[in-house]
């Protein structure tokens, strides 16, 4: 089976749906940032903050090219990996997309719950963040629509939810 990769702005939740979809394929689950943590044994904001976006772009594409072409896997990209190095071709070659697709003040949400940091967006209010949601949303939709299938999400704030999009998903993949 080719790799089933998912794809969306950050907290869109590709590793709170990736995680369950995988179990219920009976495949493993790969989040791309996380692979490149291990491998590089340093954290994806610290490579942004020490190296700068540019190498770590290269290093993402990379992993990217390995990981995805692992089989059976349910992979998990970086909010940014298909807008760079012509990463949403590749994907779109080697596997099964899926965009996770979501409204602003749905990924708003998302991040409110998160416990994750997330370095762009510390110190903004709710303002700036509404904007820079939405602006760089925009500027990413054009890779996003690129994917061969599109699952729009609401808030996945409880397990019913993640389980009910997981049941989409698999719907949508004739799975």
């Amino acid at each position: 089976m080719k790799s089933i990769i998912l794809l969306g702005y950050m907290c869109s939740g590709k590793t709170t749906v990736g995680r369950p979809l995988a179990k219920a394929l009976g495949l493993r689950f790969y989040d791309l940032d996380w692979y490149i943590e291990e491998r590089f044994r340093k954290r994806v904001a610290a490579m942004f903050a020490e190296e700068g976006e540019e190498v770590f772009r290269r290093r993402e594409a990379n992993m990217l090219r390995e990981a995805a072409e692992f089989e059976d896997i349910v992979l998990s990209c970086g909010g940014g990996t298909p807008c760079h190095s012509g990463n949403m071709e590749y994907m779109n070659q080697v596997g099964t997309t899926v965009y996770l697709k979501a409204t602003p003040e749905t990924l708003i949400e998302h991040i409110r719950l998160s416990r994750g940091e997330r370095p762009l967006l510390t110190g903004k209010s709710p303002e700036e963040l509404q904007a820079f949601v939405t602006a760089q949303l925009a500027e990413r939709e054009p890779f996003y629509s690129q994917a061969r299938h599109t699952v729009c999400i609401d808030v996945l704030d409880e397990e019913c939810k993640v389980q009910h999009l997981v049941t989409s998903i698999r719907h949508t993949l004739n799975l």
